[in-house]
């Protein structure tokens, strides 16, 4: 871990996104709450708050930090893609954009679990699915303590 006992408590933001490429028929159901196990949104929204919160026991050299919101949203951006955006907020001596990425990262998989019957075809492969441009949007630290 690297040492951040001199570092300042400030405020810190982190934007991450990224996006799944799905069949548009699963998209669809998707939309509908048609999804046998339950519905997308709201469990890759539990999915993504409880890995932002795990950071540091699935990366070690990440610090446990106290997380003061975890706020997630989805996009689709046209009839196969979908698209998470996670932001993450602390008053913290270190930043918290491997917390949003984490739960960008987490809530796309936990999508694909959802939705992978629905995605196979005829030989149980996913041709039509994957996943693309997890990245951090933006990161701000901030003295003022928001």
């Amino acid at each position: 871990m690297v040492d951040i006992t001199e570092k300042d408590v400030v405020y810190r933001e982190a934007i991450a996104e990224g996006i799944i490429r799905l069949r548009r028929e699963t998209l669809e159901r998707i939309k509908k709450g048609m999804v046998e196990k339950g519905d997308v949104f709201e469990i890759s929204k539990a999915v993504a708050l409880s890995s932002a919160k795990l950071t540091p026991t699935l990366l070690p050299f990440c610090h446990p930090i106290r997380l003061t919101n975890v706020s997630i949203d989805y996009q689709i951006i046209d009839e196969n893609r979908l698209k998470v955006i996670v932001k993450v907020k602390a008053v913290e001596r270190t930043g918290v954009e491997m917390e949003a990425l984490t739960a960008v990262s987490l809530a796309l998989l936990n999508i694909w679990d959802m939705v992978k019957k629905y995605e196979k075809d005829e030989k149980g492969q996913y041709p039509e699915t994957w996943i693309e441009y997890i990245k951090v949007i933006e990161k701000r630290k901030d003295n003022a303590n928001k």
